[in-house]
């Protein structure tokens, strides 16, 4: 009788640590799921992530860099009309990359419409670029529902995404009036927050002109 006690506890031990083993393996199948689907799902008030200049950060060969022209691309918009990059030449562009399904991405659209309410009359144009596969069937509620009134274009295929080395969402880029990528912004930030504000405001003023009388 004890060993078929003995036994059952045996079997008992085993079983617990085949389901604790099972949990284990689920977990770090679920984490790997997440990473693959590549979500950031950091959110900041501040700009702490900014890729600049001053601090460059390593990226894929091939990938835009910071001070490199930004790669021209068209894409359709809401209405199915092919918009391309130049055509908001001669503005500072935020250049976003995002899908409805990213939680990230749906946290931060307010404050980029705010933003872009508050500065558009100065020269700022943000183009939201959604990789979600199908189209205006789901960025359209989306759009009407969080009342966004800035350009939302179409890369159901990920292509314009992949050449901008967007591996996780968000993802945007700030690219200056004559088309020079500034910077780059991994993951959901507060764009309507002061440190945005005068990150774009700078690229939004025309630089002091010179005394040239003083230096006659």
């Amino acid at each position: 009788m004890l060993k078929h006690v003995e036994t059952m506890l045996n079997l008992g031990t085993f079983a617990s640590y085949k389901v604790s083993r099972i949990r284990v393996l689920m977990v770090g199948a679920v984490c790997v799921l997440a990473a693959l689907m590549g979500c950031d799902s950091g959110y900041s008030s501040g700009l702490s992530d900014v890729s600049s200049k001053d601090h460059p950060l390593q990226v894929k060969r091939g990938w835009p860099t910071i001070g490199s022209s930004s790669p021209p691309f068209t894409l359709k918009n809401m209405d199915g009309k092919p918009v391309s990059l130049s055509d908001f030449s001669g503005k500072v562009i935020l250049l976003n990359f995002w899908a409805t399904w990213c939680g990230p991405c749906r946290v931060e659209m307010p404050a980029m419409e705010a933003l872009y309410r508050e500065m558009r009359t100065q020269g700022l144009e943000i183009v939201a670029v959604s990789v979600d596969a199908q189209g205006t069937e789901v960025t359209k509620p989306f759009q009407e529902a969080m009342g966004l009134t800035f350009p939302i274009l179409h890369d159901p295929e990920y292509e314009v995404g992949l050449a901008y080395g967007a591996r996780t969402l968000p993802i945007s880029y700030v690219i200056d009036r004559k088309g020079i990528i500034q910077h780059r912004v991994f993951g959901a930030r507060d764009w309507n927050g002061q440190e945005a504000k005068k990150m774009i405001q700078a690229l939004l003023d025309p630089p002091a002109a010179l005394d040239y009388d003083g230096l006659l």
